[in-house]
């Protein structure tokens, strides 16, 4: 079960409220186990009708509700009528569903409903509180000539929490994803005037390498091979229309949990697993695409090449987990400093920054104020408190290339440690 922390909202922000409405003893005693485990909202609870009614007037930040089908004092839904009449994203739970109730609830523009059927139900609904809570964050693109469809495929979307881009056709689709990175699944239909799916799609993945995004093809033809088509083109699904709003939820909900386990692996990837900063690998891939951006743009870039001095001395007096603790405390202040440029561990004792928009000075005084900062500072270890020094050496623009300015920095900090260590040259 995933649990949202509170490292997942921003930093001065409260989290939302949530209200779950069930009459059952039972049942709430189960939501609220699952709940308490898996939630980090603020979670209220109604048994009827109208202690939901007192709640909801009471409070203007809820995010979403979950609310049974047939209570007591609203035996025909009428707390699910209420709570979308107040705008508030609704998950509607039910002892039984027929056909007709289904499709009549999804219409009314419910987020989704769960049959009360054991634990695993349970989990799934509360836990979908969460999924929309993260979709809030995700951006989906619409890319459909028809105004009638783009419309119903945007509500869905936006019923589940997700920003929504929308585009006429293949040529703007293109244009928009493009110009911007934080879109994440491009929904696109096959036939469209200027640029269809399928040239939308060879040109994401073959002209622009945007092997990123997921893409879902959708198409009315009657073609069976078209969705092996979509696929072998480079879409992750394909949905035939008209599609059912289940359907078309569970397809999103698949791809964006493919999605979000690849960028898990990829963060893994990234990471040096002892201080939690990027390693080098990601360093270098983002540094070469920063440089190319400076030197296309003629802006300045600064490189700096930071050393710990005297750090084999460190891990033979205390040991290594000593010496992996003052790594980890110089990471965190690196983070904390100059966490708004690009930061890694990029070899044992070895760190480095580049500063994308800094020339050599400026950067050299930001580094400069870190240096002070760490030579006053002490880490806190089982072998009492420990102070440590670091030495660094910069280089900047113009230069051919990553590896050129890593050379140039590696000999400037080689310089730093001629002139005593805990300094910086450039």
């Amino acid at each position: 079960m995933l649990r949202l922390s509170k490292t997942d909202v921003a930093p001065g922000l409260c989290m939302p409220s949530v209200l779950i409405v069930e009459d059952s003893l039972v049942v709430t005693k189960i939501l609220r186990h699952i709940a308490s485990q898996v939630l980090t909202f603020d979670v209220f609870y109604a048994d009827s009708a109208e202690a939901a009614r007192k709640q909801v007037e009471s409070r203007d930040d809820w995010f979403a509700a979950i609310v049974d089908l047939n209570l007591p004092d609203a035996p025909n839904g009428e707390m699910v009528d209420y709570m979308l009449q107040q705008k508030i994203p609704t998950i509607v739970l039910t002892g039984r569903m027929f056909d007709e109730n289904r499709d009549a609830l999804l219409r009314q523009g419910i987020v989704d409903y769960v049959q009360k059927e054991g634990l695993y139900s349970y989990q799934y609904c509360v836990n979908l509180v969460n999924r929309l809570y993260r979709n809030r964050d995700i951006k989906v693109l619409v890319a459909e000539d028809s105004s009638v469809t783009r419309s119903f495929i945007t509500e869905l979307l936006r019923r589940h929490q997700f920003q929504v881009v929308e585009a006429a056709d293949g040529q703007k689709a293109l244009k928009a994803i493009l110009a911007d990175p934080e879109i994440d699944i491009l929904l696109t239909d096959y036939n469209m005037p200027v640029m269809n799916g399928f040239e939308l799609i060879h040109a994401l993945r073959h002209q622009h390498e945007k092997v990123d995004l997921v893409v879902i093809g959708l198409s009315s033809a009657e073609d069976k091979y078209l969705s092996a088509k979509f696929i072998k083109n480079g879409a992750n699904d394909f949905l035939y229309k008209p599609f059912s709003h289940e359907e078309f939820f569970c397809r999103i909900m698949h791809a964006v949990d493919g999605m979000e386990r690849k960028k898990e692996l990829l963060s893994m990837a990234y990471r040096d697993t002892l201080t939690g900063i990027h390693n080098r690998r990601y360093f270098v891939q983002q540094s070469r695409k920063m440089i190319a951006q400076a030197q296309s743009g003629n802006t300045p870039l600064t490189f700096a090449i930071m050393d710990i001095d005297f750090f084999k001395s460190i891990n033979d007096s205390y040991g290594h987990d000593v010496g992996d603790l003052v790594l980890i405390a110089f990471a965190k202040i690196l983070q904390e400093s100059l966490g708004r440029f690009l930061i890694a561990r990029t070899g044992g004792e070895e760190f480095c920054v580049l500063f994308p928009g800094l020339a050599a000075e400026k950067a050299a005084r930001l580094l400069d104020a870190v240096r002070k900062q760490v030579e006053e500072s002490f880490v806190e270890t089982p072998e009492g408190e420990i102070s440590f020094t670091f030495s660094s050496g910069l280089s900047q623009l113009p230069a051919d290339n990553l590896e050129v300015l890593m050379k140039e920095a590696d000999i400037q900090l080689y310089n730093a440690k001629d002139n005593g260590r805990n300094c910086v040259c450039f």
